[in-house]
């Protein structure tokens, strides 16, 4: 896993910590992928492995923009 000031902050202006107010967030990879940060959903049970994360449809507006798509 690498450290998340080694990938690129799509949305949000603080640390990206949730406990300081600064979630969700979207980040791109060096590889292009992208990783999101946010509250826990139980919307269901995903596979072994992977997790699920809500974020509101603002912040992907955000990274979308930040992307300049």
């Amino acid at each position: 896993m690498s450290e998340r000031s080694a990938l690129t902050r799509l949305t949000g202006t603080g640390n990206g910590e949730c406990g300081e107010k600064d979630c969700p967030n979207v980040y791109r990879t060096a590889t292009g992928s992208f990783v999101v940060q946010g509250d826990v959903s139980d919307a269901f049970t995903p596979p072994a492995g992977e997790g699920l994360v809500e974020i509101p449809e603002a912040v992907l507006r955000e990274a979308i923009r930040a992307l300049g798509w």
